[in-house]
């Protein structure tokens, strides 16, 4: 077996515009395009899922920001996109006024490059200045330019930051902290930036002064400051894995000051006199003991001096419950909570040196989300959403009950759609739990085509969702959609997560074959009929499992996926990702990783399923070069299978809606043919 490279024969083709290596991309893509477009339902899978994605009652999710709501938006039209604005009052209307501040399509054809917009990072409180990130094909690399909102145009020399991963953050209209490429050996190994400087309107940017730095073996090393009514507070946030950091106060002339908080908690910022932060692990500080998993307002003078006052516990979650996310307003927090895999919603807020906690009234058995707050104002805009119920988004006040102010019209036949959350039992014992969506007109003695979805990593939950293409193209047509919640994730919690971490990693793929298992051992469907989808290290997760239990499986959608993982720390970003997986040139990790790694343990004596790779050249965080060796190698040992690779797309393979319309039904073209969906 090959180890980190040696006698890798398809090594090659991690060269990611090396011209053969492309010629070979290019091969693989006409073929496997010819023969799913000639589906003859290929053409009705295509404009129904275009219709859904570039529809004009989409919901137009937006930032609060001022008296306006901004908005990224795209269509037919605009098919790069167009950035916009309108008042709160017109957003709560049926036909918001948009106000376009800058139009992609237009921006790229003028300056003739493939610009994919990645956000905005405006001035509080007027807003008015703002960064914008625009990569070229959609990679995380951006290049960074001032914009003038009220003006509509970027600043004449204003500030400009060449393409790099880069992070900036507003300290003041004049100034910004910024982590970007300085050149040579400003970089960790996982291609982040590790210095961090600060940058005065008017100077060159190689002349920014110096305000942090961190060592090459970081993840990254990048700038936060915090705008509050109250004033900004500038900070360095220090990853030193991908799961423990330090934050660093970093006043102009003042040494940096470290906060005194445990290296694995998360921060989530600071609320008037107070500073946020959840625990992974369990703290013992002040002599009390705090459990994983709970939600902490440390007292925020004391930190500044680096020492620990008083400490209040928020929410400590029940086992089978964890936070989801924690939203700051001028006077509340919002807090996130999934019980058993659904969703609610509980404000926090402190009267009196007192806090007071109040559960939000919104629909149950779902996925809750805030898609928008602000620290100068107190309304949040929520997301409710589960697999039959289209999304619908609601103004949530600090009194009243939610105020439903968009919806999302129904996208495909829900009428005799089931869904049921259901256990399996994995190899250890462990209960794994699972939501299964049975299509309309399915008998309970008969098995169907069914897609099992999974991820199990990075602390990363799945939720129930409205999945209109999924319920267009496979629902609606009498397919089965299960989704698995599989230890590494963080549905339960840091516990859960924890559980399938670095040397126990084989327990996530013991889960996800477990819940396959109990779909066909309960006859929902049959291997012949089981497909599964996993994309980023969700593809190692359908990657692992289809080398480890091929028979299970007829159908293999591996997306955007790790597959060499003797090799990952050397390809892009991999080197951040070892706090998770586990550093393959460490001996003991090694021979772990080994054993479940998909590259190194494809059998010529086995018989798989023709997997179908979908990837994107311009994905500079999980290297291209996974799925282009595994497919590689396959073809090798006489394994047929097929390959896509979008030349755009960055991390999700798709650059705008044509792109992510056309992948959406090449994978159901796929698994229609695949698993014998008429």
């Amino acid at each position: 077996m090959a180890q980190n490279g040696q006698n890798d024969p398809f090594q090659w083709l991690e060269g990611v515009d090396d011209p053969k290596a492309l010629d070979w991309v290019k091969e693989r893509n006409g073929i496997t395009l010819k023969e799913l477009k000639a589906d003859p339902r290929y053409t009705d899978f295509l404009e129904k899922t275009t219709a859904i994605l570039t529809a004009t009652d989409r919901i137009a999710y937006g930032a609060l920001r001022g008296d306006y709501v901004y908005n990224f938006w795209q269509d037919k039209t605009h098919v790069r996109g167009i950035w916009r604005r309108t008042t709160l009052d017109s957003y709560q209307t049926e036909t918001p006024k948009w106000e376009t501040l800058l139009d992609i399509d237009k921006l790229a054809a003028k300056e003739k490059k493939n610009w994919v917009f990645k956000g905005s990072k405006c001035l509080a409180p007027d807003h008015s200045l703002c960064l914008i990130s625009l990569s070229d094909g959609g990679k995380d690399a951006v290049t960074i330019r001032e914009f003038d909102v009220d003006k509509k145009d970027f600043v004449a020399n204003g500030f400009f930051v060449p393409e790099a991963k880069t992070a900036a953050s507003w300290v003041d209209k004049n100034t910004l902290l910024i982590g970007t490429d300085w050149g040579p050996d400003s970089l960790t190994k996982s291609g982040y930036p590790r210095i961090v400087k600060r940058w005065t309107r008017g100077t060159e940017l190689k002349v920014a002064d110096m305000v942090f730095e961190g060592k090459s073996d970081d993840v990254g090393v990048w700038p936060w400051v915090s705008h509050r009514p109250e004033g900004a507070t500038e900070m360095v946030y220090r990853g030193t894995t991908f799961f423990t950091s330090e934050l660093h106060f970093v006043t102009p002339g003042v040494a940096a000051t470290k906060l005194p908080i445990q290296p694995s908690a998360k921060a989530h910022g600071i609320f008037k006199n107070v500073f946020l932060i959840s625990l992974r692990k369990p703290w013992a500080v002040g002599g009390e003991e705090y459990s994983a998993g709970t939600l902490l307002a440390l007292e925020y003078e004391p930190l500044k001096t680096g020492k620990v006052g008083h400490i209040d516990r928020l929410f400590e979650p029940s086992e089978r419950a964890s936070i989801s996310s924690i939203s700051i307003t001028k006077n509340d927090l919002y807090v996130a909570v999934l019980d058993t895999v659904k969703g609610t919603l509980f404000r926090f807020e402190k009267s009196q040196e007192r806090w007071v906690k109040t559960q939000v009234k919104l629909p149950q058995n779902g996925s809750v989300r805030v898609t928008s707050s602000n620290p100068f104002q107190d309304d949040i805009l929520v997301n409710y959403e589960d697999f039959t119920t289209p999304d619908a988004l609601m103004a949530v006040s600090r009194t009243g009950n939610p105020k439903k102010i968009k919806a999302l019209p129904s996208r495909f036949d829900n009428q005799g759609v089931r869904v049921i959350q259901r256990f399996a039992k994995s190899a250890d014992g462990t209960e794994i739990p699972y939501f299964l969506v049975l299509g309309a007109g399915h008998k309970v003695d008969e098995t169907v085509p069914t897609v099992l979805y999974g991820y199990g990593g990075f602390e990363i939950s799945l939720t129930p969702r409205y999945m209109a293409s999924v319920g267009k193209l496979w629902l609606e047509r009498g397919g089965a959609f299960a989704m698995a919640n599989i230890r590494g994730g963080g549905e339960f919690g840091p516990k859960w997560h924890a559980a399938a971490k670095k040397e126990h990693r084989q327990r996530a793929f013991d889960d996800f074959i477990a819940v396959a298992e109990d779909l066909i051992q309960t006859k929902v469907t049959s291997p012949a009929q089981l497909g599964i989808m996993g994309g980023s290290n969700g593809g190692l997760l359908v990657g692992a499992t289809v080398t480890q239990r091929p028979e299970l499986f007829n159908a293999v959608v591996c997306q955007v996926p790790l597959l060499d993982m003797m090799r990952y720390t050397k390809l892009l970003a991999g080197a951040s990702w070892a706090a998770e997986y586990g550093d393959p040139t460490d001996p003991k990790m090694a021979a772990i990783i080994q054993k479940y790694s998909p590259y190194h343990n494809l059998s010529a004596s086995k018989t798989y399923p023709k997997v179908f790779f979908v990837t994107s050249t311009r994905d500079d965080r999980v290297h291209p070069g996974h799925a282009r060796k595994m497919a590689a190698k396959m073809l090798s040992l006489k394994k047929d299978i097929y390959y896509y690779e979008n030349i755009d797309g960055g991390h999700a393979a798709s650059a705008n809606q044509n792109q992510r319309a056309e992948r959406t039904a090449l994978e159901f073209i796929y698994l229609s043919r695949q698993l014998g969906l008429k």
